[in-house]
């Protein structure tokens, strides 16, 4: 059964391009694409897929349920060809599949296995226990994603705003200050923040009592807009060089709205080949360096129930290193969806694994966070 008939069928899963947000009830079947080479074609991207190899008329002869000489099948792949859905890699005989192929393939003939039960249990041990913070259940749920796909786990989910109970600047270099910032349930973060150049430790230490004093029992969004009022006031009494290490160390603290958490990039490098998969990957790096970007591709993830797939350059920050993403959205108490957990790797993923795995994940961290 093709996957797209498994989703109408089942509703089990729910597939979403990338281009828009609607599920693509029907396919653009390029003409020419008759049963026959449909199923030369869906044999040669599950070879392809599984062995990341081109792939050549004798082992299609082999795995083909058809009855079909190899100069057959050579035929046939020069016709898929022609519809822009295989091509030849330098001067190899064998074929893999366009990103345009792929995308075929993925929406309309892709075959969903069941997630192993060692991999449930996998996922669903790897983020339980009792007394974690959601920071770290979300780490977590990224950290075993990763490791199941051997692929690069991601995660973009909202800032975590908890009070406050200890805040402290620390002089690491000239024109530096590390803030130290500890929640009331025991998680620590450490920013990095400019300071005036020549300031004293004693400004240090007196801005940490100042903010530390008035954060205690509060979170930054809570805070910040009347500390912010109170160093406007002439009332204060802070010298102008604290003043400002207050007002640096506030921007700082507050941070971005969204976050990234990326684990597992080095089983990016599993599988690399030559140096044209070496300087793929390196883009790739680069790719997930570029955060912002990162985090508004996966944010479009959110705005429909289900898994949303992205190929290769069909986004612009994938142009250069072919990747994909397998994304679904979580939920919490509330049925609001709140973050996007997913799995970056080549184009070559095994599509038909990772899917239901993203999506059971997505469903976990729902229920631990209900």
């Amino acid at each position: 059964m093709g996957f797209a008939q498994q989703a109408n069928e089942t509703g089990k899963y729910k597939v979403f391009n990338s281009l828009s947000l609607e599920p693509r009830p029907s396919l653009v079947v390029p003409p020419g694409l008759t049963d026959r080479p449909r199923e030369v074609f869906r044999h040669l991207v599950e070879a392809f897929l599984a062995s990341g190899e081109p792939v050549g008329s004798r082992t299609l002869s082999q795995r083909l349920p058809l009855t079909l000489s190899p100069a057959s099948i050579r035929n046939v792949m020069s016709d898929l060809e022609s519809m822009g859905l295989l091509y030849a890699p330098h001067t190899s005989a064998g074929r893999v599949p366009t990103e345009k192929g792929l995308r075929l393939f993925v929406d309309g003939l892709l075959e969903i296995g069941e997630l192993q039960p060692d991999e449930r249990v996998a996922i669903e041990a790897r983020m339980s226990g009792s007394g974690r913070g959601i920071e770290e259940l979300l780490t977590q749920a990224t950290q075993s994603l990763a490791g199941l796909s051997r692929c690069a786990g991601l995660m973009v989910t909202a800032k975590q705003d908890s009070p406050l109970k200890h805040v402290e600047f620390v002089a690491v270099a000239p024109g530096k200050a590390l803030v130290i910032m500890v929640s009331e349930d025991g998680q620590v973060e450490n920013r990095v923040i400019d300071t005036p150049v020549g300031l004293p430790v004693s400004a240090l230490i007196e801005a940490g009592n100042y903010l530390g004093a008035r954060l205690r029992g509060r979170t930054i969004d809570t805070a910040r807009a009347e500390i912010l009022a109170e160093l406007d006031s002439e009332k204060l009494q802070l010298d102008a060089l604290t003043a400002k290490v207050v007002a640096e160390g506030l921007v700082t603290l507050a941070g971005p709205e969204k976050v990234l958490i990326v684990r597992g990039q080095s089983h990016l490098l599993d599988s690399v080949g030559g140096g044209e998969d070496i300087e793929r990957i390196r883009n790739l790096f680069d790719d997930i360096e570029r955060k912002a970007d990162l985090i508004r591709l996966l944010e479009l993830a959110k705005d429909g129930e289900g898994v949303r797939i992205f190929i290769g350059s069909e986004n612009r920050l994938f142009s250069l290193s072919g990747s994909s993403i397998v994304a679904a959205p979580y939920a919490n108490a509330q049925g609001k969806i709140v973050g996007v957990i997913g799995v970056l790797g080549p184009t070559r993923l095994n599509y038909g694994r990772i899917i239901p795995m993203v999506d059971h994940t997505a469903k976990v961290i729902g229920r631990l966070l209900a």
